[in-house]
């Protein structure tokens, strides 16, 4: 299993809002803002489904996705790409569906994308763009 560092948590957590992208089954990209996002374990992405249309029926096409982080705050620049799962109902569920209930209480909350991740890439410009990094 690929594990996210504290550099990388540190870069995910200090993004208000990341691009998460996703692709249909015929390969249609995806890219959509997710404010309502969390770091559960060093494997694992938690992005919460407030108003999810295409990111929604791409992942449960093509269970797979990525995560760009870049900003401010972030030393350097990544991109993360895992395996999703869709989750309605459970003790994870329900313990992030909370806390993001509580930051924005006008949201539906009413599912999450699970993602574990499968690589991390280097996106900063330079000699090693591109280079698997995990």
């Amino acid at each position: 299993m690929v594990q996210l560092t504290e550099e990388l948590i540190a870069a995910f957590n200090a993004l208000k809002v990341v691009p998460l992208a996703t692709a249909d089954r015929n390969g249609v990209p995806n890219v959509a803002p997710m404010g309502a996002k969390a770091v559960a374990d060093p494997e694992t992405i938690l992005i919460m489904n407030n108003f999810m249309q295409k990111t929604l029926a791409n992942v449960k096409e093509n269970p797979k996705a990525a995560v760009y982080l870049w900003g401010d705050g972030v030393k350097g620049c990544y991109q993360i790409k895992g395996d999703v799962e869709y989750v309605e109902s459970g003790e994870q569920f329900e313990a992030f569906r909370a806390d993001v209930t509580a930051r924005l209480p006008h949201v539906p909350a009413v599912g999450m994308l699970k993602i574990t991740v499968t690589d991390v890439f280097n996106c900063a410009a330079g000699p090693n763009a591109g280079d698997r990094i995990l």
